[in-house]
């Protein structure tokens, strides 16, 4: 089942690929079903960067668990959830607006892709910075 779910994550972002463009971490718990040694072929493979959380720590079980409940918080219980379906026609959704447009206190109130994006300009320097405010 876990290798499937990776196989349809895959193609319902990327499409029919035999292999990533890039690579991409794929971070999971230390669950017997996510550390089976074909499951993690598998996902190398494809070309992700398999890596699992630290045995026994609670600050990345944390993040996780925090993800979820602002997920069912903001998404899940605040709209109608017709049917299975619909819920997974809506995911991709929720996951571009939660990425996009989610104010994140962690992250001075910035989605994550803002604060990417930030990021990204403060580490090509302040002349790049200047050169996009001009050209804005």
């Amino acid at each position: 089942m876990v290798r499937d779910l990776i196989l349809e994550a895959v193609e319902s972002r990327l499409g029919d690929i035999d292999r990533l463009p890039e690579p991409i971490e794929w971070l999971s718990d230390n669950g017997p079903a996510y550390i089976a040694r074909e499951i993690v072929e598998f996902a190398k493979s494809l070309g992700f960067v398999v890596c699992t959380t630290p045995f026994y720590s609670p600050e990345s079980n944390g993040m996780a668990e925090a993800f979820v409940k602002t997920f069912k918080r903001d998404y899940v219980d605040a709209h109608p959830l017709y049917n299975a379906r619909y819920v997974l026609e809506q995911l991709p959704k929720w996951f571009e607006d939660y990425n996009e447009h989610h104010p994140h206190k962690a992250l001075k109130m910035k989605s994550p892709r803002e604060h990417r994006r930030l990021v990204a300009m403060l580490d090509e320097g302040p002349e790049k910075i200047g050169a996009t405010r001009n050209n804005e």
